[in-house]
């Protein structure tokens, strides 16, 4: 099937709104408020350091203790971003296959929605019993953190094409497989960025579960360093990095969102601009 003869089918592009004031400012604004009344709640409330450090005592933490929270940092996000990668693949194949062979989805999709029920803390410890304490058992938690959102939203995607536009391209020729790849995952995409970018901050939170059971390294293991010594400031810092690892992962994906699927953003904020 020609690819043109699809593109006629589906609905017309929504033309890019005129420019639209930037947003970016306000949650910067809320950050430094935010900080700003945490310091000076400290100093006024007298505040020991001990309980609730200042975020300048942080920021000089983080200036002291930078190449251990460096090199813990890297550990973490090699995890991070195979248990991400990995669970990003599984999960986009596992929801094609649950669309093209009904089968197999009422068998699995059951038993999937249930495994969520299960605490990953409690698996972690079984993984550290069965692959040891390498990096395997950390990257498996990471895994199991982020593949289910993946798999969701993918399949919400998949479903969400017109069953017309599928009769379409059927009468033009096209088969289960060139209807799957050339139609129902372009169409699928923006579900899947959405479940991408709830992944990638759920992968942090795995591979940190994943070190606190098992591991000599990673920032999962400097948070128990410094709870077992009372460390509060180093906690917190390990806290913030945790934080902007998250952070930037997610914005990562938001980025790669806007590079290849210029037309839903342009959708997504006329919608926005029609709602104000």
């Amino acid at each position: 099937m020609d690819s043109g003869q699809v593109a006629e089918a589906l609905p017309a592009a929504v033309e890019t709104p005129g420019p639209r004031r930037s947003r970016s400012l306000y949650p910067a604004l809320l950050v430094v408020c935010s900080l700003t009344g945490w310091e000076a709640g400290v100093a006024f409330f007298r505040i020991p350091p001990y309980l609730l450090p200042p975020p300048s005592r942080l920021l000089l933490k983080i200036v002291a203790e930078w190449q251990r929270i460096l090199l813990h940092s890297w550990m973490t996000l090699q995890v991070v971003l195979v248990g991400f990668l990995l669970g990003a693949v599984f999960s986009i194949v596992l929801a094609a296959s649950l669309l093209r062979f009904r089968g197999l989805a009422d068998a699995l999709y059951p038993l999937l929605v249930s495994s969520q029920t299960i605490p990953k803390v409690a698996i972690a410890p079984l993984l550290v019993v069965w692959f040891g304490f390498g990096p395997t058992p950390k990257v498996l938690v990471a895994f199991l953190v982020c593949f289910f959102p993946i798999v969701i939203d993918t399949l919400t995607g998949l479903k969400s094409v017109p069953q017309e536009v599928i009769w379409l391209a059927r009468s033009m020729g096209a088969r289960g497989w060139d209807t799957l790849l050339k139609i129902r995952i372009p169409a699928a995409l923006p579900n899947i960025f959405a479940g991408l970018k709830v992944a990638s901050t759920l992968a942090v939170v795995g591979a940190v579960v994943g070190e606190f059971v098992g591991s000599d390294r990673g920032l999962g293991y400097l948070l128990i360093q410094a709870n077992g010594t009372m460390d509060v400031q180093l906690d917190f810092s390990v806290l913030i990095v945790l934080s902007l690892m998250g952070v930037l992962l997610f914005a990562a994906l938001e980025l790669l969102e806007r590079a290849c699927l210029p037309w839903h953003i342009s959708q997504r904020v006329a919608h926005g601009e029609s709602r104000r």
